[in-house]
């Protein structure tokens, strides 16, 4: 029933509120970090979008910081094993943070069910940095990496990467990188405004309004293409440094086949709908959607990429 009522869903640009409250009445949600990030931003903007569009009757989130989302994955894998209503927010950094901490657990312990957005990053410094250009702070990471602390998640994230590909670049070693890892992106910028550092890697969306509103200075994003037309990538600035973040929604291990269907059926409909392409225009999240077997695949090539990476950067 609920998978015939997901596909039905999927047809229209906003489903009836009352045929998704009966297929789906509720939905829990585990995001791996503190209130105010990347993951959490997406959660709760799945959350908008399918309840607008009918898909499920109301959602429940727990966040669980630490370790890069490695707590928060260990504690899904332990305590939703099983449950067909629980959905993980996880994404690019996780993959990463697993495999520079030698983590027990990591995204091949859950089951993927959909990849929804893609996002560059960017690096900011405070309103009031002397670092007007991306030039100006290269230049002083070339001289001295760790005497400028620089906030982003933690070890082996993608926030991490472009930071210590960005020294590599420079002709620096990427081990020299002072990064102060944080719990989640509302930590991070509260650093950067603060002043407690003097800048930061994280996805654009994390920091889009603080730019828009002068609290925060945008010196580069890590994208091919440009985000915000004064805002120039690390490729066109001189260094040859690109990544970006993908994230997704996985399900608990040991779910049923049935179970797994269903959410990926619930992940297509929500794609398919106005609400949810509206969230991405106004987010500026690159639509990125995958499902299913080939999002599985997807995972698979990233975790084996990614550990490459890292070895090559030392980080593994």
């Amino acid at each position: 029933m609920l998978r015939r009522a997901l596909i039905a869903a999927a047809a229209l640009p906003l489903a009836r509120p009352s045929v998704a409250a009966e297929a789906l009445p509720v939905l829990n949600v585990l995001v791996p970090a503190a209130p105010g990030g990347g993951w959490d931003g997406l959660g709760r903007a799945v959350e908008r979008a399918a309840v607008a569009a009918g898909l499920v009757g109301r959602f429940a989130f727990e966040n669980v910081p630490g370790g890069s989302g490695t707590v928060g994955l260990a504690r899904f894998v332990n305590q939703r094993r099983g449950r067909a209503e629980s959905l993980l927010v996880a994404g690019a950094s996780v993959v990463g943070a697993a495999i520079a901490s030698r983590s027990p657990v990591s995204l091949k312990d859950v089951v993927p069910v959909a990849r929804l957005t893609e996002e560059a990053g960017v690096i900011v410094v405070p309103a009031g940095s002397e670092y007007r250009s991306i030039g100006q702070l290269a230049e002083a990471l070339r001289a001295e990496p760790r005497g400028i602390p620089i906030a982003g998640a933690g070890g082996g994230s993608v926030d991490h990467v472009i930071l210590c590909l960005l020294l590599k670049a420079l002709g620096r070693r990427p081990l020299e990188a002072q990064l102060v890892a944080f719990p989640g992106g509302g930590a991070t910028q509260a650093a950067v405004i603060g002043g407690q550092v003097k800048a930061a890697v994280a996805g654009w969306g994390e920091f889009a309004e603080q730019v828009a509103s002068g609290r925060v200075r945008a010196l580069a994003t890590s994208g091919e293409r440009r985000l915000h037309p004064e805002v120039p990538t690390l490729r066109e600035s001189g260094y040859d440094v690109a990544a970006t973040n993908w994230r997704g929604l996985f399900a608990a291990p040991g779910v049923s086949e049935a179970a797994r269907r269903a959410l990926v059926d619930l992940a297509t409909a929500l794609h398919g709908t106005r609400a949810w392409q509206e969230t991405l225009a106004a987010r500026g999240w690159d639509d990125a959607f995958l499902a299913g077997p080939d999002f599985a695949a997807f995972v698979a090539r990233d975790q084996a990429d990614t550990e490459g990476v890292l070895r090559e950067l030392g980080l593994a």
